[in-house]
């Protein structure tokens, strides 16, 4: 049975309605209770068969997180679980899905922004386990190179404080700015210490970055976000991560969990086969170096 994958776009303006509104939230391992009322009332012989698994419900970027899902599916069914991936285009809503019990994880984020989120809003979410590694890169905009770099160019970023403190690393690295000392993984605009071309900053929802390719000289673009433009991480970036850097081990995808799941069999049975041989050459023969499976 295809299950239907449902496609939730949230604005920035609703994603900040959230924000503020999550600040004033099993008896079959890795089911959710909504799934587990649905597979009670309408039983199928296909629910049945993966009932002595039981149903994971994930929710995912697009690209690549739910492709790779995909490929895990029929690994998962091998071993009585039935996945059911939920795409979302944001970043906010997969965490409070998560958090509240709707779905049983995510799929979409590193470690620095899981840890962020949960501190900013008091959700209860954990790493149960690291998948892969997306290189920050830097891309063309209207300039091709970055020594085609002039005055008062503008550069689009992530506006999400861990993803604009790389980006903004990234572009330090590359000596069009310069940082203040020790501002590290949480650094902003604010901590720009020198910029000798006056380089404008344009700080953006993650989504929305790769959108101004034709009115920024440059964008800075998360590992999904390159891939959904049509970028490649090593044919089209200027610039970006090395995958034996530091921000490989900092940045590494992970499957999210509310606290005191991450332990349970079908949570363990899908960061297992997520990790598997399998995947891990899925990835590396699909994204061209845009997404590298995590070695611990």
């Amino acid at each position: 049975m295809k299950n239907r994958i449902v496609k939730r776009i949230i604005s920035v303006t609703a994603a900040s309605v959230l924000l503020g509104s999550l600040l004033a939230g099993c008896a079959v391992p890795g089911a959710a209770p909504a799934a587990q009322a649905e597979a009670a009332s309408e039983p199928t012989s296909e629910e049945s068969s993966a009932a002595s698994g039981g149903k994971i419900t994930v929710a995912a970027s697009p690209t690549p997180h739910a492709e790779i899902l995909e490929q895990a599916k029929k690994l998962l069914a091998d071993q009585g679980y039935e996945l059911e991936i939920i795409e979302f285009e944001d970043y906010v809503q997969p965490n409070l899905v998560v958090d509240s019990g709707e779905i049983d994880a995510n799929y979409f984020q590193h470690i620095p922004y899981l840890n962020e989120f949960n501190e900013e809003n008091g959700t209860h979410l954990v790493n149960a386990g690291g998948i892969h590694y997306e290189p920050f890169g830097i891309y063309p905009g209207t300039k091709k190179d970055l020594s085609e770099l002039a005055e008062g160019d503008v550069i689009a970023v992530p506006n999400d404080t861990t993803n604009e403190a790389r980006a903004l690393l990234l572009l330090e690295a590359n000596d069009i700015i310069k940082l203040k000392d020790g501002a590290g993984l949480t650094a902003t605009v604010n901590e720009i210490e020198e910029n000798p071309l006056n380089i404008e900053i344009e700080e953006l929802e993650a989504a929305q970055v790769s959108r101004v390719v034709g009115e920024v000289s440059f964008v800075v673009l998360n590992g999904n976000y390159a891939l959904e433009a049509g970028f490649s991480v090593g044919k089209d970036a200027v610039a970006y991560e090395k995958s034996d850097s530091e921000a490989a081990k900092t940045y590494v995808n992970v499957i999210a969990v509310k606290e005191g799941r991450e332990q349970e069999e079908g949570i363990q049975a899908l960061v297992n086969v997520l990790k598997s041989d399998e995947i891990k050459t899925y990835i590396e023969e699909t994204y061209d170096g845009a997404v590298i499976p995590f070695e611990e």
